[in-house]
């Protein structure tokens, strides 16, 4: 009983939060032309990108606009830095849970550095939609929209510390489906129509296969079995319990958030460019041109190996095994490890690079073969973002279940 009402209050607690951030985007900054600027936002793909990540929060301009990209922007600045800079790096191996909580200190004020500067380019960008735009209205933009980052913030750190699953992550959760209601508005399906029902159940058939294989590269692993000391003179008798489980995928749907990011940037230089050799070369890489796929394929690819060396280094695995007394069976310990555990890196993070760009391709093959958009708005981006919090947040529940029951067995 017990455990059941801890699990009710961390539920409630985080949809109190969820409910609060997404309501913080409807409070409008105030002396903007919102009918003007919505008109506009429509045909810009670097801002419809970006609202996946801010539920629409750049389309209505509210307090809580920026959502939670600047605080993702600083906690990724920081895995940079960490790995950059030694004192750094100590702070996070050597000083335990003090050294953690001045990181997370560092990344609060880099969320509010953040902050402040896409505000302001945010004042700047909206200026021809502005009533009556000056340095108090860029004060006063700047002020609502960094406030309304660290509350957002505040929320994410709440939800990952008393609430369930990870808080950033739910966050972008929300905004994404909150997005996909929107979507399909746009659409009128009649199902008595022999073409569109076939398109349809085609699109659904595609949309099961893009679940799926999100599913299995969220989940797939290789487990590298380790032995033991104690086991050294067992070693024909290994425990396939110990191992060191290396997921296909570690850089998540960061390589596609990052690629597709990049993706925009020559749409946008078109847009604003007025010569024309510049626009004749960016045209190259506009989707449906010849080096568009070819640039999008290398950008995953080479996303997913930077983003896999940030989070996992195989020397501090190495060192690891070291300092428990347990090494990989045939294997070296020290730099032979290390090499071994790299070679297996560099090919699995290939292959999930390949994976992630195929189903990146998903989308665009569903839009050529059914002549539709259904999944305009929502693409790989989305559903792997969806699919990987979804497991998450439903493993992280059933653990919390299982280490109460085990609790109330040991009182």
């Amino acid at each position: 009983m017990k455990a059941t009402t801890q699990l009710q209050q961390k539920l409630l607690i985080t949809l109190i939060l969820l409910i609060l951030a997404r309501l913080g985007i409807f409070i409008p900054v105030p002396g903007i032309d919102h009918n003007a600027l919505n008109t506009n936002v429509n045909n810009n793909g670097l801002i419809n990108f970006l609202n996946i990540f801010s539920g629409g929060g750049f389309s209505t301009i509210g307090i809580f606009a920026l959502g939670i990209v600047p605080y993702i922007n600083a906690s990724i600045m920081m895995q940079l830095l960490i790995k950059l800079i030694p004192a750094l790096e100590n702070l996070q191996k050597e000083e335990g849970d003090s050294g953690r909580q001045k990181l997370t200190q560092v990344t609060r004020y880099c969320t509010l550095i953040w902050s402040i500067i896409q505000s302001i380019g945010i004042s700047l960008w909206i200026k021809p939609y502005v009533f009556n735009w000056n340095y108090y209205f860029i004060l006063d933009c700047i002020i609502a929209l960094s406030t309304g980052s660290l509350i957002i913030m505040w929320c994410a750190e709440i939800i990952t510390e008393y609430g369930i699953g990870n808080g950033s992550s739910l966050l972008i959760f929300q905004n994404i489906i909150s997005g996909i209601p929107k979507n399909f508005q746009n659409y009128k399906i009649n199902i008595y129509d022999r073409h569109t029902f076939i398109n349809l159940c085609f699109f659904c058939t595609l949309l099961i296969i893009i679940l799926i294989i999100n599913i299995l590269i969220q989940e797939c692993k290789r487990k590298i079995i380790i032995v033991s000391a104690k086991q050294l003179s067992k070693v024909n008798i290994l425990n396939p319990q110990s191992y060191i489980p290396l997921k296909l995928n570690q850089g998540g749907v960061m390589p596609i958030v990052f690629a597709s990011a990049t993706m925009t940037l020559p749409i946008y230089l078109s847009d604003n460019s007025q010569i024309s050799k510049i626009n004749s070369m960016l045209a190259l890489f506009l989707p449906g041109n010849i080096l568009y796929l070819p640039t999008y394929g290398f950008l995953i690819i080479a996303f997913s190996y930077f983003y896999t060396s940030l989070v996992l280094n195989p020397e501090d695995i190495a060192e690891n095994l070291n300092k428990m007394g347990a090494s990989i069976p045939s294997i070296r310990p020290g730099s032979d490890t290390v090499q071994y555990i790299k070679q297996i890196l560099d090919k699995m993070t290939l292959v999930g690079g390949i994976f992630l760009f195929i189903i990146a391709l998903i989308p665009s093959i569903i839009t050529k073969t059914t002549n539709t958009s259904f999944l305009q708005g929502l693409g790989t981006t989305s559903l792997l973002i969806l699919v990987g919090v979804a497991i998450e947040t439903a493993k992280q529940i059933q653990t919390y279940i299982i280490s109460q029951q085990y609790d109330n067995i040991m009182e």
